[in-house]
């Protein structure tokens, strides 16, 4: 309940959550660290208010996010502000808060950079297996010996095996 409060930038229900579960909080040690969650409830909320509303009433805010007064909410909206949680300007004289057009990023040449970035690591990866695939190093043609050495390295056993045979038979008669 308490991390669905969170997430959904719901106050009310934080702190309803806070005041059902407060002494189990104070007995485990954690009710510093869910006053401070309060906070980041309040920024989620924020967040939700300045993705869904162009321009919107400070006191609008103050009631959407269960403050106590619109001056609450524009110290809060400043925060939020200053800390980059939200892209909004505050209008004091009028009392709104003004959500600043978001940039669309896919209508810029920056997905398809980062994206040909990755397709070439991976093809040059794919270039480098195969070349490693294709030809051996080169310390392991320091050990091949050339065909004719082979054959008359063979050519030798298959004699000497020949002899050792013949001395067996030769020796059994």
């Amino acid at each position: 309940m308490l991390t669905q409060a969170v997430l959904a930038g719901d106050l009310a229900k934080f702190s309803s959550v806070l005041d059902k579960y407060s002494d189990k909080f104070m007995k485990e040690g954690t009710m510093t660290l869910i006053n401070r969650l309060r906070h980041n409830v309040i920024k989620t909320g924020i967040k939700s208010v300045a993705l869904s509303y162009s321009r919107i009433s400070l006191a609008d805010v103050a009631e959407k996010l269960q403050l106590d007064s619109p001056e609450d909410a524009e110290y809060i909206i400043a925060k939020a502000i200053h800390d980059g949680v939200i892209e909004a300007s505050i209008d004091h004289g009028n009392g709104y808060m003004q959500s600043n057009d978001s940039a669309d990023v896919y209508s810029t040449n920056e997905p398809l950079k980062a994206y040909h970035e990755r397709i070439r690591f991976c093809l040059d990866i794919h270039n480098h297996s195969i070349k490693a695939m294709r030809f051996p190093p080169k310390s392991y043609n320091d050990n091949l010996e050339d065909a004719q050495k082979q054959r008359e390295r063979e050519q030798q056993d298959l004699e000497y095996a020949k002899e050792i045979a013949e001395e067996e038979d030769d020796g059994m008669l």
